[in-house]
């Protein structure tokens, strides 16, 4: 997989909420209504009931509920205008009182309760919505939370714990080259005598005679120098010069015993934005990857990546990839890009898939730099075809530069292997490609044994070997 180095519209809510229209009410200062009687006054109750009363007519509804799920749609209520029902019998709406009709018995008598009733329930939304603004007037309800409520203790396995306590240990870096080039990319401290790991590819500009520099959270600012970079790796060591002596090293964990599903924390400068967290998931592990940084110059880097869907952006490169307790588990190193960038930039974002590099590997890496300043690759000495592939890793007829394919002497020579073999397997990593077969490769150290599986003629064959080693990056 090659790759780069680094909703819905919700509608509008109303700008205030609609205010009732005016609604009858009583004047406790006004007369009151002739014999006592309510606001709406009752039809008179006959004494007598006549010889058959006709029933009343029942009032027009719009269809029941069907009682189906989902229910059908909520229908846009016009304040003021009347409900779903027509208008004028809208909330706040005066009620019109129809005229009386004189009924015999007591279908009547329950009729005329019902008016009264109705605008009896009038009267009560208005006198309510004025009590409640006459309220209003005179100060504000809000009730505020004491200082001791908004003192929230986060538990240690919270995204909030784990960010407040490794934000203080990652840095902003900026690297430019001596005609002013460069760019921003992330790193986090490795050791309190002041060396920053982060990628090869956000230090390159600066490696020879550029500027560098590490911004903290707090805004302290540090230059720095390069220690090593390996750039088959893509993984850099940078020293901070006059270092402070309160440096905290984030603690490594164990890449190797991480999950697919596990939780996972990024921490870096996308687009120039220091210190932004995000989170995720471990979507893979052992995710063949050979990335670069699109230019003419770079070489490619090939990793057995960790797989995450925590947005991961330009200038996240070099930041740390976190999981649920804190510790760093891979350094954060490409995207798989859509090729459309955005927001006017021209760079591609993230579209949940990012990969980052294991730490178990990383931290070997950074290790053999600061010793020596050079990176070390282990090696199986045969040169194997980089085209894209889901047979295998072919071992091409003849090496770089018209050296032999197979390296005289090399563990792959003594191994028996000779070009036109394809490799299919390394121990149990199933082998589609050299990209594939070389990240693979890198992810062991110089002295391991590994199991080979091959073909050859058609025929499987499997051989045990020692890796070699290599120095530097050429």
């Amino acid at each position: 997989m090659s790759t780069e180095n680094e909703g819905n519209a919700v509608p509008p809510a109303p700008s205030a909420p609609p205010v009732p229209m005016a609604s009858p009410t009583a004047s406790p200062q006004g007369p009151a209504p002739a014999g006592n009687a309510p606001t709406a006054p009752l039809p008179p109750v006959p004494q007598e009931a006549p010889a058959a009363p006709t029933a009343p007519a029942a009032p027009e509804h719009g269809p029941a509920p069907d009682g189906s799920w989902p229910p059908p749609p909520p229908v846009t209520p016009a304040y003021g205008d009347g409900d779903a029902g027509g208008p004028g019998t809208g909330w706040g709406a005066s009620y019109q009182q129809p005229a009386p009709k004189p009924r015999g018995g007591r279908g009547g008598l329950v009729a005329a309760v019902l008016v009264a009733a109705l605008v009896a329930g009038g009267l009560g939304g208005g006198l309510g919505y004025t009590l409640a603004k006459d309220q209003d007037d005179r100060g504000s309800t809000t009730v505020s939370a004491s200082d001791s409520a908004t003192q929230v203790k986060r538990a240690p396995g919270t995204i909030a714990n784990v960010a407040a306590k490794a934000l203080p240990s990652t840095v902003t870096i900026e690297a430019e080259s001596d005609n002013g080039e460069g760019g921003t990319g992330t790193g986090f401290v490795f050791d309190t005598q002041g060396h920053i790991v982060t990628n090869n590819h956000v230090v390159a500009d600066a490696v020879d005679g550029g500027k560098l520099s590490a911004t903290f959270p707090n805004g302290k600012k540090y230059d720095a120098e390069v220690v090593g970079h390996a750039q088959g790796y893509d993984v850099a060591v940078i020293k901070l010069k006059n270092a402070p002596s309160d440096l905290k090293p984030l603690a490594l964990g164990d890449s190797d015993k991480v999950a697919v599903g596990d939780e996972t924390i990024a921490i870096g400068a996308p687009f120039g934005l220091s210190n932004t967290v995000t989170t995720g998931i471990i979507s893979a592990k052992n995710r063949p990857v050979a990335s670069s940084d699109g230019s003419s110059a770079s070489k490619a880097s090939y990793m057995s990546a960790l797989q995450t869907d925590a947005s991961i952006n330009p200038g996240n490169s070099g930041g740390p990839l976190l999981d649920a307790s804190g510790a760093v588990i891979g350094i954060n190193s490409a995207i798989q890009s859509s090729g459309s960038g955005g927001f006017g930039t021209g760079q591609s974002g993230s579209i949940g898939l990012g990969f980052a590099i294991p730490i178990n590997q990383a931290k070997y890496v950074a290790q053999q730099l600061i010793k020596t300043g050079k990176p070390v690759y282990a090696k199986i000495g045969a040169s194997v075809s980089l085209e894209d592939s889901t047979d295998g890793a072919q071992i091409t007829d003849q090496g770089t530069g018209g050296s032999a394919a197979v390296e005289a002497g090399g563990p792959a020579d003594r191994a028996g292997l000779k070009p036109g073999d394809v490799i299919t397997k390394l121990d149990d990593h199933v082998i589609d490609s050299g990209p594939t077969l070389i990240g693979e490769i890198w992810t062991h150290k110089p002295g391991d044994k590994v199991t080979i599986t091959y073909k050859r003629g058609g025929q499987e064959h499997t051989v045990e070997l020692t890796l070699g080693s290599r120095e530097g990056d050429n």
